[in-house]
């Protein structure tokens, strides 16, 4: 206790040099928003009020309604000065969209620990008995250094953990330990994936399509709701971009898109895993603003966030500060001021309240405090650094734990469970067959727009078919150019079914079997078009067709083995190298080098012919370029095309076969 003493009085002596009137300087005000849609009057830290005693909270439960009202009741006398006054409302213009209201849900944890293996060296317990709460139309934030658990916490509350995690203790959602159905919450990761050649709009539609139930009409009225509710009006008919020559939507609004995907479900409750994550100031005040309206219509939000501005901080209505899984504090944000400076660590004037909040638990800084040791500053030691943060986080926890604040806690978190409210019902899902014709038109528009998708490959595969074809062009209808017709057609189905491989980096993003028909199809017409008539094949329209369609097939199929790999393996590298591995395979054993009927069976021919699909389909080209031909062998015998294909060693269907032999034996 001496040693926290004397290391509470040192800070507390640099907190008061740098609080004193000679350096005092007026600092940026900032709104702190209490309940929804009260504005209250600006709040400067320079002179902020103490409080001695916490504020009674009165509960009640509304019978037959859809959310818990908790009124607030200030106890202390300056504290209820400062939110005495509010700004009257401004008036909504004509035509203005009034926003709409959410009936929220109360959630509350208690004694909530998450175990997960592994993840920590000097303990396994991630969380350690947390106690919180959130209230319908509040705005709640975890805030804590990195890995601290503030992810975990969200997860566990949301029970969105990992299968290897384990989660000890209780979470109330309305009074009542269930599980929140479908549709009745959202939540939003911190990285998030959105289609970037579609607009905010459409986006959002084809969400609501796949998540909601009815009719679409009805789905757009929802969609509309959401694009003014995160304040996307501007960008609704923008491609979210993010790709080549696209010019994409910036970070923050694209954060806000994709809250908005949740929005659809119209949810009761909001869970946000670093809504602020990569954004600047100014974008992270407009993301936090546009939450906080959405508060205001009632919404439950809970959210995650490691550091904020002043003017973000008093946008918060209560706050959980975590530390290597513990709760240091949990209550409003102004509190928590009161909170650090009762512990001994008042928070200096030029200082924001988040930065001096993470600065007091971070013990990243203790390694920055054994580089400064021994240097000095202009003013002599670095007095602003050499605070101990495991001392200051035992402080801030015993001080937590023996304070009314933690009573406060309890007490609420009592009075939101013993009585069950109104059950979340879940809002039901899209029919499996319409979610299929969704995807499918969805996947149809993306490929469409985005030229590396297929457009750049049809570039690909002409050049490589006009490299094919000018290769083995000008070969003529003579016995002797039979090897080199058989080598054509082998190289170019096995080298555009090689080319295909390209497609995966694009096929991990989204299953576009359905919708990739139409541009295999038109890949198949353009190629073999080129290819057919370079090389002079067989001049008859039947067996054009027949050569399209064959080559469509094996593309398809070709496109369907990519489909299996890639969502097997889930990743490029090797799904890239498997599928190498696999036409490489289907090379060997398509009867070109080796006559499949020489191959070792329990090797080759079973099962590995098998799977070789476009073995097939090169025999079947072959059968359609020499089946009925005949080759003048002197001046008064022929042979049959299967004769002379026989006779250069290729393998041949055994329709091909029955089909010749009957020709021989009628001659």
């Amino acid at each position: 206790m001496e040693e926290i003493q004397s290391q509470s009085d040192n800070y507390r002596s640099s907190s008061s040099s740098a609080s004193s009137p000679a350096s005092r300087v007026p600092s940026s005000n900032f709104f702190y928003l209490r309940k929804p849609g009260s504005l209250r009057q600006p709040i400067s830290f320079e002179d902020s009020p103490e409080w001695d005693d916490t504020t009674d909270i009165d509960v009640r439960v509304e019978e037959g309604g859809d959310s818990i009202n908790a009124a607030t009741t200030p106890a202390s006398p300056s504290l209820s000065k400062l939110n005495s006054g509010s700004l009257p409302s401004p008036h909504l213009p004509e035509g203005a969209v009034i926003p709409r209201k959410i009936a929220g849900a109360s959630v509350a944890w208690k004694d909530l620990t998450v175990t997960i293996k592994g993840k920590r060296k000097y303990s396994d317990k991630v969380i350690k008995s947390s106690t919180g709460y959130a209230l319908p139309g509040t705005l709640t934030v975890i805030m804590g250094p990195a890995k601290s658990g503030k992810s975990t916490l969200l997860r566990a509350i949301a029970g969105r953990l990992h299968p290897s995690a384990r989660m000890y203790g209780e979470v109330f959602v309305n009074g009542a330990k269930s599980h929140m159905p479908y549709g009745s919450y959202g939540y939003v990761d911190r990285e998030t994936t959105l289609i970037g050649s579609l607009t905010v709009r459409e986006f959002l539609y084809y969400s609501a399509l796949l998540q909601l139930p009815g009719f679409f009409c009805q789905k757009k009225s929802v969609v509309e709701d959401a694009i003014h509710a995160m304040s996307l009006g501007e960008h609704a008919n923008k491609l979210i971009g993010g790709h080549c020559y696209m010019k994409g939507l910036p970070s923050g609004e694209r954060r806000l898109v994709s809250i908005a995907r949740e929005l659809v479900m119209r949810p009761r409750i909001l869970f946000l895993d670093e809504p602020l994550y990569h954004l600047d100031s100014v974008s992270a005040l407009l993301m936090m603003v546009t939450l906080r309206r959405l508060a205001s219509t009632g919404c439950t939000l809970i959210i995650t966030i490691y550091q904020s501005s002043t003017e973000v901080f008093g946008l918060f209505d209560r706050i959980c500060l975590l530390s290597n899984g513990n709760t240091l504090f949990f209550g409003e944000t102004l509190a928590c001021l009161q909170h650090f400076s009762n512990a001994g660590f008042p928070c200096p004037i030029m200082q924001s309240p988040s930065d001096h909040f993470l600065r007091a638990i971070n013990t990243d800084f203790d390694r920055i405090i054994a580089m400064c040791k021994n240097w000095q500053d202009d003013n002599g030691d670095f007095s602003s650094v050499n605070m101990d943060t495991a001392v200051a986080i035992r402080t801030l926890e015993a001080t937590y734990k023996s304070s009314t604040d933690a009573a406060s806690v309890e007490t609420m978190v009592l009075k939101l469970t013993e009585k069950e409210g109104p059950a979340l019902k879940s809002k039901g899902k899209a029919s499996n067959a319409t979610r299929v014709a969704v995807l499918t038109w969805r996947s149809l528009l993306v490929v469409s727009r985005e030229w590396k998708y297929y457009w750049l490959h049809l570039i690909l595969y002409m050049l490589l078919t006009l490299c094919i074809g000018t290769s083995f062009s000008g070969l003529g209808h003579s016995l002797s150019s039979v090897g080199a017709r058989v080598a054509a057609i082998f190289v170019f189905v096995s080298f555009c079914s090689l080319l295909s491989i390209a497609r995966v980096p694009a096929l991990m993003k989204e299953i576009k079997l359905l919708s990739s028909i139409p541009f295999l199809f038109l890949i198949s017409i353009t190629s073999s078009l080129v290819f057919y008539f370079l090389v002079g094949l067989e001049d008859q329209f039947s067996l054009l067709m027949y050569f399209v369609l064959n080559f469509f097939v094996t593309l398809l199929l070709n496109e369907g083995i990519m489909l299996v790999v890639a969502t097997l393996w889930q990743e490029v590298f090797w799904s890239v190298l498997t599928l190498l591995c696999v036409h490489v395979v289907m090379m060997l054993s398509a009867g070109y080098f080796r006559i499949r009927s020489t191959l070792p069976g329990p090797v080759w021919m079973y099962p590995m012919s098998y799977i070789a699909f476009h073995t097939y389909s090169i025999q079947g080209l072959l059968e359609n370029e020499y089946l009925g031909t005949s080759f003048a062998v002197g001046q008064v015998r022929s042979i049959s095309g299967f004769q002379a294909l026989q006779g250069r060693k290729i393998s041949l269907l055994k329709s091909f076969k029955c089909s010749n032999r009957d020709t021989t034996d009628t001659s």
